[in-house]
């Protein structure tokens, strides 16, 4: 339900999961060599929160999957609690934090041959780097970590992943490449059935037209149609940024009245996590707004 964004059934069925488990009678899953189901439930539901709106819930969620997975002992579990933390730390914009749990997921991952986290370590690894100045490295390593994890056979993600791309080669302004990955990405959702992240990709689309320069018109209706996508799926903290790039846009063609009503809507709904990039960066908007 989470990978067709499907995001509160999603968190219902999670929440039940989390109170159904037992360490003691589930503990025997873990001689097969699989993740715990209390660390899975866990980090998914943190997901799940973070896309619904509640950034400091989903922190509490991250941490006890943490706490649960170094409590086990368990190496493939940990490997996981470690890589959802990593992602969603990239979610909130905290990228040293992802850099640092990027690198953790990477150290087990190659001592207990886990080629599967390994190639998510190394692709959030590099979304970090770039973050933090470092972009051609930073997409060398996400190409090398996009390769190894396919080699496992795995697909799920690849949506995602690839957006992490887009966005690397939009900051450096290699607009082309960036359309050929959001393309390949929306490709693959299309595909595949996976929707969680097809409002970014959208906005992605929409701040690549804008770069290119191409027709306003073509951005603002990706915009449109992250918001909408956004918010079928009620996932508030994607239509928080679709929001942001449109009322920038709107402000840009003067339609400042517009703008500032949109970003207030949006904002007004939240009820935590104002220390997080993404509501910090809607609060200094909405004050250029309105001035």
């Amino acid at each position: 339900m989470f990978y067709l964004g499907e995001m509160n059934a999603a968190r219902k069925h999670l929440d039940q999961g989390v109170a159904l488990y037992d360490p003691q009678q589930h503990s025997s899953y873990l001689l097969f060599g699989v993740v715990d189901p209390g660390v899975a439930c866990l980090s998914y539901a943190a997901w799940a929160l973070w896309w619904l709106g509640y950034p400091d819930q989903a922190m509490e969620r991250c941490h006890e999957a943490l706490t649960l997975g170094q409590k086990l002992s368990h190496p493939f579990s940990m490997a996981f609690a470690l890589s959802f933390s990593a992602w969603l730390h990239q979610f909130r914009r905290q990228w040293q934090t992802v850099q640092k749990q990027a690198e953790a997921t990477f150290t087990i991952s190659t001592d207990q041959a886990f080629p599967f986290w390994l190639g998510w370590g190394m692709i959030l690894r590099g979304s970090a780097l770039i973050e933090q100045g470092q972009v051609e490295e930073g997409i060398v390593q996400i190409r090398q970590g996009l390769v190894d994890w396919r080699a496992t056979g795995s697909e799920l993600g690849l949506p995602y992943f690839l957006s992490l791309l887009a966005e690397a080669y939009l900051k450096v302004g290699q607009v082309e490449e960036g359309f050929s990955i959001i393309s390949e990405a929306l490709a693959a959702a299309n595909d595949s059935g996976e929707r969680w992240y097809e409002a970014e990709l959208y906005r992605l689309k929409g701040e690549l037209l804008r770069q290119e320069m191409k027709t306003e018109a073509e951005a603002a209706e990706c915009f449109q149609q992250a918001i909408e996508k956004a918010r079928h799926q009620e996932a508030k903290s994607l239509e928080l940024r679709a929001v942001m790039s449109l009322s920038r846009l709107w402000h840009d063609q003067g339609k400042q009245k517009e703008a500032r009503q949109m970003i207030q809507d949006i904002y007004g709904w939240f009820t935590e996590g104002f220390d997080t990039a993404d509501l910090k960066e809607a609060k200094i908007l909405l004050e250029e707004l309105s001035s």
